[in-house]
């Protein structure tokens, strides 16, 4: 029997996250992945291939900049795919672009580093057209005790109270190579807030529901339910105990996947 060949291809996306149960394929929910995957049954006439991606987002969670890679047993016109690709994926669904790669090229195993981003805002209720976007918290929040809380997370620390239903194998030290709250001029519209914030935050690998533990924890500061000591505390190891607090979900967004290929 011949040997068929296989071929590799880095697929870069973005979309908006609010009214998908994350990225990964699930039963009776509608998925970011099932989403992809039904568009490139679609535009290929057939099902024979797989896709897999390089995060895991949550429900309602969005992506400026993420990728999967999808496997098959044909070359593509990477061109003619990428148009057809486009124009069949719902309008909250975009590629940005196609490559091939090779068998080397691994999307979960390669190097990479993700930058995380969080929008939100406290105060005066947000106009409802902000819901898919930012987090509205009501209490007012000491934005400035926040800045020096997140500075605290930066540096490699353990990450164990930051890890939502960890597994025996589940590695807890992470690095966190920038870790700061800053106004947001990123994303803006007419309906948003005079004044709103944004939480950054980049590393080569994040724990289940991490930056959402990290950003709930800086509520909490903000809000005087915890100290800056009690922060540097958490990030000591040794309690298994996971933090009461993940932030809602439809603030956070995945504002890029930089792979070292």
């Amino acid at each position: 029997m011949a040997h068929r060949q296989r071929f590799y291809y880095l697929i870069e996306f973005q979309y908006l996250g609010f009214r998908y149960h994350g990225w990964q394929k699930q039963p009776n929910v509608k998925t970011i992945q099932g989403m992809v995957d039904k568009t490139i049954n679609f535009v290929l006439e057939h099902d024979n291939f797989k896709t897999l991606g390089a995060s895991r987002t949550d429900a309602m969670v969005s992506a400026e900049h993420s990728a999967f890679e999808l496997f098959l047993w044909e070359k593509l016109d990477t061109k003619l795919f990428f148009e057809k690709l486009n124009k069949n994926l719902p309008n909250d669904i975009r590629a940005i672009s196609v490559k091939e790669t090779d068998e080397k090229f691994n999307i979960i195993q390669n190097p990479k580093t993700k930058e995380y981003l969080y929008f939100f805002s406290h105060g005066g209720k947000n106009h409802p057209f902000c819901a898919p976007y930012m987090v509205y918290m009501h209490e007012n929040l000491d934005i400035e005790l926040m800045k020096t809380g997140a500075k605290l997370f930066e540096g490699t620390h353990n990450f164990q109270k930051y890890c939502y239903k960890p597994s025996d194998a589940t590695i807890f030290e992470r690095e966190i190579i920038k870790s700061e709250i800053i106004k947001n001029d990123i994303l803006t519209a007419n309906f948003f807030p005079e004044e709103s914030f944004v939480y950054k935050i980049e590393g080569k690998g994040f724990l289940r529901h991490q930056v959402r533990l990290m950003m709930g924890t800086l509520f909490k500061l903000g809000a005087g339910e915890l100290s800056l000591d009690e922060i540097k505390e958490s990030l000591n190891g040794g309690d298994n105990q996971a933090l009461a607090f993940i932030a809602p979900s439809s603030g956070l967004h995945l504002h890029s996947t930089l792979f070292q290929l």
